[in-house]
């Protein structure tokens, strides 16, 4: 996976590849699905979610340009695969998931890894984030909002913050990077994605 699906296809950050490796992907993953934890595919999880291919992790992660010490929130745990690629950068990382089930076997699951120190799971709305622990150096979003939800956005660390999002319709997005300088926010676009939607107050209504 690391060497032809990442490296090839251009991720070059060596952290980031070394988390990629260091972490198993079986491990977020029904055994029903374990044999294919390694396909460049997104599979489905439990409440109608996926988790991404790994090829979209990581570029995420890569786009984030976070390093050990770095606080991070996430928006939609998912499996909690994402948040333990972060861990294992040395992020600590407070991940958001609106499905309470979700939560609790993403808790599971970073506890049998020993990452449970580093990440704290919540439930609730992700998409007004948690402005009680801004600002957030970095905010990376997995799921897609139909408009960089404006909440995020002020809650960014004016020095050099940044929030990685799907943006678009249901069916398309982009993914954007935002990068916050003072009261000035820059954004462009990675490239095109499909991921799930966000729901919430600053995301789709349901």
């Amino acid at each position: 996976m690391v060497e032809r699906q990442l490296r090839l296809r251009g991720i070059r950050d060596e952290r980031v590849l070394a988390a990629m490796l260091a972490v198993p992907r079986e491990a977020f993953l029904d055994e029903s699905q374990q044999r294919l934890a390694y396909a460049d595919e997104a599979l489905p999880i439990d409440a109608g979610q996926t988790i991404s291919q790994p090829w979209i992790v990581a570029r995420m992660t890569e786009l984030l340009a976070v390093g050990s010490g770095d606080r991070v929130l996430e928006i939609g745990t998912g499996s909690g695969y994402q948040a333990a690629i972060l861990a294992a950068i040395g992020c600590s990382v407070t991940t958001i998931e609106r499905h309470a089930e979700l939560a609790e076997q993403a808790r599971e699951r970073l506890r049998d890894l020993g990452l449970d120190a580093q990440v704290e799971v919540r439930v609730g709305d992700g998409s007004v984030g948690v402005p009680e622990s801004a600002p957030w150096p970095a905010i990376l979003v997995a799921a897609a909002a139909p408009a960089i939800p404006e909440a995020l956005r002020e809650q960014l660390d004016p020095d050099g913050g940044r929030l990685v999002v799907p943006v678009g319709p249901r069916d398309r997005q982009e993914l954007v990077v935002v990068t916050r300088n003072g009261d000035a926010w820059t954004e462009r676009s990675d490239g095109p994605v499909a991921f799930v939607p966000l729901i919430g107050e600053g995301g789709f209504s349901r």
